[in-house]
């Protein structure tokens, strides 16, 4: 099998709308490529590739996606393990001879002639990632990114610059992808237990954190939270918040006027304050990963500092959509427990007199079983919840599990389950607290018409 991207002169791609895969888009697309792909539903990214020039269809062709892709010899097919294994468009593919490569295959290929630093860990790694890619867009360094999510700075989910050695990569976990990377350094944020669908058992996820780290090149690091221990054969270097005993230390943090305020310990400089430019403790966990793996490789310090102070977010991560005296709204991705309890424990910081509301939306009816006391604990914090019915993206129903079975678990009187459109009609008399959307599905459809019937609400208070 060929493994020279640089023989195709067209790329197709199935599931182009996800976010990781709108990234090998634009990066083929960018650099002189034919592209063209399918996908299940139009989304804000299939009309952004649209508007760029790829060429999408919405329906699975079967053998008649020979119409929009060139002979085997010349193009290259990629696909999301998201795809199920009888999708007929990738059935022709293969039965026809055509080069088939997963996501993260491709992506290895691209990222195997740079630097990479890649962003590992069960929570964290978009936020992260994108911080990290940032701080060095804004230095001398620069660099090249594929993210999964879309930065706020740029509104884009790529960066690319060919002068730069330096490329930052999301390593994902599920489907075991992050194996196919080769990393010059990494972050490793977290290894709560998840896609147990995937791995099976606690352990085998564990595992498969081993088996990444192993990949590391001995000459780069590894960055990993504190309590994190994984066998390397390159250096290894923690971080952690008010920590006695983490290499990098984040002290005395504060909440001003919608930044993070912290100092940290470092090897090179001593003690070093910092703004952020966004709020949230489980941010300052993120941005310190990053200082800890810049400062390692040789960043001016200066460099990380103001990078970080600029920093605007991504899309969907605690992003604030609202925010008055009386009334402030947040979007945020979160759908694994530790995940909620960071969401949460920010938003007690930040809002510590107000009541907090939750629309929270399951992600995966796995998941959702595996950890439904977990998320039953964490939920049973908020002062209102709603829970929508549950996201199934690529599972069948498993009988008995459901939200309302998630919601009979949940310790609080002011709870319920509704649908989208009967959460929108819910929120027309609110103009007070804090109101949160919370989940990796669909909900991301809501953020807008809810955030408009937000703010009627509160031009009609005033």
């Amino acid at each position: 099998m060929r493994n020279q991207l640089t023989d195709f002169t067209n790329f197709y791609f199935i599931g182009i709308g996800g976010i990781g895969m709108s990234a090998l888009a634009r990066y083929f697309k960018a650099n002189g490529k034919e592209v063209a792909g399918y996908d299940r539903t139009r989304s804000e990214l299939t009309q952004a590739l649209l508007n760029e020039g790829c060429k999408i269809h919405f329906e699975d062709q079967g053998e008649k996606v020979k119409n929009h892709v060139s002979t085997p010899e010349k193009t290259l097919v990629i696909y999301t393990p998201a795809v199920a294994d009888t999708h007929k468009e990738l059935l022709y593919f293969k039965e026809k001879g055509y080069t088939v490569y997963k996501r993260a295959e491709a992506l290895g290929l691209i990222t195997r002639f740079m630097k990479g630093l890649c962003v590992a860990g069960t929570h964290g790694k978009t936020t992260t990632s994108a911080m990290l890619s940032h701080i060095l867009d804004q230095s001398p360094w620069k660099c090249n990114a594929f993210l999964g999510g879309i930065a706020s700075n740029t509104n884009s989910n790529l960066l690319l610059n060919k002068q730069s050695e330096w490329v930052v990569v999301e390593a994902d976990e599920f489907d075991r992808s992050f194996l196919h990377l080769s990393p010059f350094a990494s972050i490793v944020t977290a290894i709560d237990p998840d896609h147990l669908d995937v791995y099976g058992d606690s352990s085998s996820f564990t595992d498969g954190f081993r088996q990444y780290a192993m990949k590391i090149d001995p000459n780069g690091v590894c960055v990993v939270k504190e309590g994190i221990s994984l066998p390397t054969l390159c250096p290894s270097i923690s971080f952690g918040i008010e920590s006695d005993t983490a290499d990098y230390n984040a002290s005395k943090l504060s909440y001003v006027e919608g930044e993070m305020q912290f100092f940290v310990d470092t090897k090179s400089s001593g003690r070093v304050p910092f703004k952020l430019g966004l709020p949230g403790i489980h941010n300052v966990s993120n941005a310190l990963a990053c200082v800890a793996l810049l400062d390692h490789i040789g960043l001016p310090m200066s460099d990380i500092q103001r990078g970080l102070a600029s920093f605007k977010g991504v899309k969907r991560r605690f992003e604030v959509q609202i925010k008055t005296s009386e009334l402030v709204y947040i979007d945020d991705y979160a759908h694994h427990p530790e995940e909620l309890k960071s969401l949460i424990d920010s938003l007690r910081m930040m809002y510590p007199e107000q009541e907090i509301n939750a629309v929270f939306q399951p992600h995966l009816y796995s998941r959702t079983r595996d950890f439904g006391n977990a998320f039953s604990e964490q939920l049973s914090r908020f002062d209102s919840l709603i829970i929508l019915p549950i996201y199934p993206a690529r599972e069948p129903e498993i009988i008995g599990v459901s939200s309302e079975w998630l919601l009979s678990m949940v310790n609080m009187k002011n709870k319920k389950v509704l649908s989208a459109t009967d959460v929108l009609q819910a929120m027309k008399q609110k103009t007070k607290g804090v109101i949160v959307t919370i989940g990796a599905g669909d909900i991301g459809e809501i953020v807008a018409p809810l955030k408009d019937i937000l703010i009627q609400n509160i031009e009609a208070a005033s």
